[in-house]
């Protein structure tokens, strides 16, 4: 079997009318397990490719396979394919078709013919992880822009899919709700889903993909990870994007310094453990599983004896923070932000989703790389064993 979730061979289509092919070509291995991301400014056929994974689109030549059988567009076979490939529309109101917010979500669920209980647990799940869960019987046409964002992809997410594709999942967003759901991709591909975005944002592509797929006018011409691509300033500018900010200050200071600009940091904090040296503060992570309130700060702050910075890793916590009213310093970004006070000396506790402490472990020995050891400890939940 072939290790590419979801491949290409020579995958050409024409729109009808059209003088030229929106896809030319073009060879691409999604693999399982990689944060992939698809790059390109727009018109570059990043949304045409996305037609293709899940069967909406059939080649004008070449093929597509998901997991290494090609695709057959027999009206079975691609409800079985869609079942595993969920697309997430960059525009929401071509994927909303319910009254309510409910209704939506499990209309993916229902289509499947899942009994009553396993649709409600899907619905309720997926609404939580978007953070819709108080707007279930909201009239579709009432929510906001950003709303219905998140309800197409909580209806993405209740199919439970081996592939989540996101086409521009932050086009449109406000800062935060663009934070809120890369963590959520983020958590995703650490519980098993594969997950691909395309974008045009190079810094958020940077920071967070494994390989990046870039294409220009319909035509592949970079495959692999991100430094090589970004390395080559006139093919970066003949693709319609930019070199990301992080590489370019890496790059600088490294010039300034003459030292080696491998390895890449991608994030802030990799950038300040390669560059800066001093005393680290002790990092702290609570695991939070159904409740969050003072006795989990005052177990951290017994532990180190004084001030913390707090931050939130996570969905669920995250929805869990209004009725907690903790003082909070970072409701985004918190494991960045943590780390950061770390690395300038402050202690800090990350208050996380129970399913995301081996991903915070994973991110902390990532920056070994970069020359930072942290002192840290996995807090027991002061709640555990009670009732």
């Amino acid at each position: 079997m072939s290790d590419g979730t979801i491949e290409t061979v020579d995958l050409t289509y024409w729109y009808s009318g059209n003088d030229w092919a929106s896809l030319d070509d073009v060879s691409i291995k999604i693999r399982k397990g990689v944060k992939t991301v698809i790059l390109g400014a727009n018109g570059a056929g990043k949304s045409t490719l996305f037609y293709h994974f899940n069967g909406v689109f059939k080649p004008s030549a070449g093929s597509v396979s998901f997991n290494g059988e090609v695709i057959s567009y027999r009206r079975k076979a691609l409800r079985a394919l869609r079942s595993k490939v969920s697309v997430v529309l960059q525009n929401p109101d071509d994927q909303i078709f319910g009254q309510t917010v409910e209704e939506d979500v499990a209309y993916g669920p229902t289509n499947l013919g899942l009994d009553d209980d396993e649709i409600e647990s899907r619905v309720s799940r997926a609404l939580r992880l978007v953070g819709l869960d108080d707007l279930r019987d909201r009239n579709t046409l009432k929510l906001s822009y950003g709303q219905r964002k998140r309800l197409a992809l909580a209806g993405a997410l209740a199919m439970e899919p081996e592939v989540l594709i996101m086409d521009e999942p932050t086009a449109g967003l406000d800062p935060q709700m663009a934070l809120e759901l890369m963590e959520l991709a983020e958590q995703l591909h650490h519980s098993g889903t594969t997950v691909v975005i395309s974008t045009h944002d190079v810094d958020l592509a940077y920071a967070w993909a494994d390989e990046i797929h870039v294409l220009r006018r319909g035509e592949l011409i970079y495959s692999g990870r991100s430094e090589e691509f970004y390395s080559d300033p006139i093919r970066v500018y003949t693709t319609g994007v930019m070199q990301p900010s992080m590489f370019l200050i890496n790059k600088s200071l490294c010039d300034m310094r003459g030292q080696p600009e491998a390895p890449y940091p991608r994030t802030e904090t990799q950038l300040i453990s390669k560059m800066a040296s001093g005393p680290k503060g002790r990092f702290l992570i609570m695991p939070v599983s159904d409740r969050l309130d003072k006795y989990m700060v005052d177990a951290a702050v017994d532990e180190v004896g004084g001030d913390l910075a707090i931050g939130l890793y996570g969905a669920v916590t995250r929805s869990m923070l209004f009725d907690s009213m903790l003082p909070v310093n970072y409701v985004f970004d918190g494991f960045e932000s943590c780390m950061s006070e770390c690395l300038m000396g402050r202690d800090s506790l990350l208050l996380c989703d129970a399913d995301c402490v081996d991903l915070i472990l994973a991110k902390m020995e990532r920056l070994k790389d970069f020359g930072t050891v942290v002192e840290f400890k996995v807090l027991d939940d002061p709640h555990s064993g009670s009732a």
